[in-house]
């Protein structure tokens, strides 16, 4: 059994606000021997049980469902799409949705100030913001989770040595370091996917560490070590699955993370780059016309504020299917 390691809570935030605040809300480090775990490990439940919880869980049924139709919204994009979203028709700039006096329903959400479909570009700015909150959530999953069980199983020096890089991430602001490295680079898609990969890790990391701690002092694992096991086959077989849940927890927080600093860093120009059809692209070129052309921010900004919603929906409901005895 591997010696224990120093501790620190492991709390897991929702997303932050859409600009300066948005790393406010950053797991906080503490190193004090006795500080309680953050999660204790939930028995994975039967599929019919899972089910039963399903059922009975309004806010995956809600969240989930929200996420399911705008993922479904974006697969479909080339196809639900009326125009071309890249096609510009400077003669009708500006048109209103059809609601509006003055709108058509050959531009049923009317028009960008180039005269681009605007539905067209709302249906694939969801492809962007899915596409950059999965592809963070997933760099950045893969570099924590493997720091957090790594120091969480082996303690000792590995636990210090992963302590001191949570704590130096944790010193840097993801908003400013994240504007610098992409002022730097340039700004592009994958750009900006990997600097916030590369940014974002720290939450996994504590969470895993803190999760592993518990894991690995268990029968089952103990068991295995017993039956000559390797650290890798321990690590992967008996303590991954059994820490897996609260990874989804916290993969979802960080996609609905990754999409609102996407969507703040493409409002400052420093994002994803014209003519993509980023929803913070879209609020970036229609915040001229906010006095006289309101919605242009409008139907982004709901969309935004809608694909958030569900993933946070999604995720607090999947915490309290896992673990609906550790929600008050």
């Amino acid at each position: 059994m591997p010696p224990d390691g120093s501790g620190f809570d492991a709390g897991a935030p929702g997303a932050a606000g859409f600009a300066a605040g948005i790393d406010a809300a950053a797991p906080t480090a503490c190193f004090a021997a006795d500080a309680p775990a953050a999660a204790t490990p939930a028995s994975t439940p039967s599929p019919a049980g899972l089910w039963r919880r399903v059922r009975h869980n309004k806010a995956v049924i809600v969240g989930g469902g929200l996420l399911l139709a705008i993922l479904f919204v974006a697969l479909f994009a080339p196809w639900l799409s009326p125009h071309d979203p890249y096609a510009q028709d400077l003669v009708n700039r500006t048109v209103p949705p059809v609601w509006y006096e003055g709108g058509s329903w050959l531009h049923p959400l009317g028009t960008d100030p180039l005269g681009r479909d605007y539905l067209s570009r709302l249906l694939y700015g969801a492809r962007i913001s899915l596409l950059i909150g999965a592809a963070v959530a997933l760099i950045s999953g893969l570099i924590g989770t493997t720091m957090g069980m790594l120091a969480g199983y082996y303690g000792g020096r590995v636990d210090m040595v992963v302590s001191f890089l949570v704590t130096v991430r944790l010193s840097m602001p993801v908003i400013l370091v994240a504007l610098a490295t992409v002022a730097l680079v340039g700004g592009s898609l994958w750009v900006v996917i990997l600097v916030l990969g590369l940014l974002k890790w720290d939450r996994f990391a504590v969470v895993m560490r803190s999760t592993t701690q518990q894991v690995r002092s268990l029968d089952y694992v103990a068991a295995a070590q017993a039956a000559g096991a390797s650290s890798l086959r321990v690590l992967l077989g008996e303590v991954l699955p059994n820490v897996l849940p609260h990874l989804i927890v916290v993969a979802t927080l960080e996609a609905a993370s990754a999409i609102l600093l996407e969507a703040a860093l493409s409002f400052l120009g420093l994002g994803v780059q014209p003519p993509l059809p980023s929803w913070g692209l879209m609020i970036s070129e229609a915040k001229a016309y906010m006095f006289f052309s309101f919605w242009l921010i409008a139907i982004p900004g709901t969309a935004l504020a809608i694909l958030i919603f569900a993933i946070n929906l999604a995720g607090d409901g999947l915490r309290d299917l896992f673990a609906p005895e550790g929600r008050a």
